[in-house]
């Protein structure tokens, strides 16, 4: 969809219904604990592999900050590379552990645009998923943004 403008509007930015970007990681136990470190997240799941072990999840697990903050980084990354965009609002479920060394595939998918004049460009709703090398869902998510061509 691209953007009409007048004279109300900022510069059109193009963003298409259905559109998608993704991309995949894994996460090495040195940046699981650095990551929950820095955010002060202490634990033992995240750090200590003789805790972890022992628990349901038979390992270090990262953090539900690390991976929302990577999940959600990369709309930033993708629309801004576009025009300029901001964050308006975000849910997330967990569904499943993000365990060390797990290949991660993380998308997302446009699934509604609607035009805002008084904001100078499109209110884009999001929906995506983070999922485990089976195909498994881990993470789901949606989100709302704005994209226009200035703040």
């Amino acid at each position: 969809m691209e953007i009409k403008t007048n004279e109300n509007d900022k510069p059109a930015v193009r963003v298409s219904l259905g559109e998608r970007f993704s991309r995949t990681l894994s996460l090495s136990r040195e940046q699981i604990a650095e990551f929950a470190s820095l955010c002060g997240d202490m634990n033992p799941l995240h750090h200590d592999p003789g805790i972890a072990e022992n628990s349901r999840f038979k390992g270090i697990i990262a953090s539900g900050p690390h991976t929302l903050s990577l999940f959600s980084g990369m709309i930033a990354t993708h629309f801004s590379r576009k025009g300029q965009m901001v964050g308006l609002e975000f849910t997330f479920c967990f569904l499943a552990a993000v365990k060390e060394n797990t290949e991660l595939l993380m998308s997302w998918e446009v699934v509604k645009i609607e035009h805002k004049t008084s904001l100078g460009g499109d209110i884009v709703w999001l929906e995506g998923t983070v999922s485990g090398p089976e195909g498994e869902d881990l993470i789901s998510g949606k989100g709302k943004i704005l994209v226009t061509g200035t703040l």
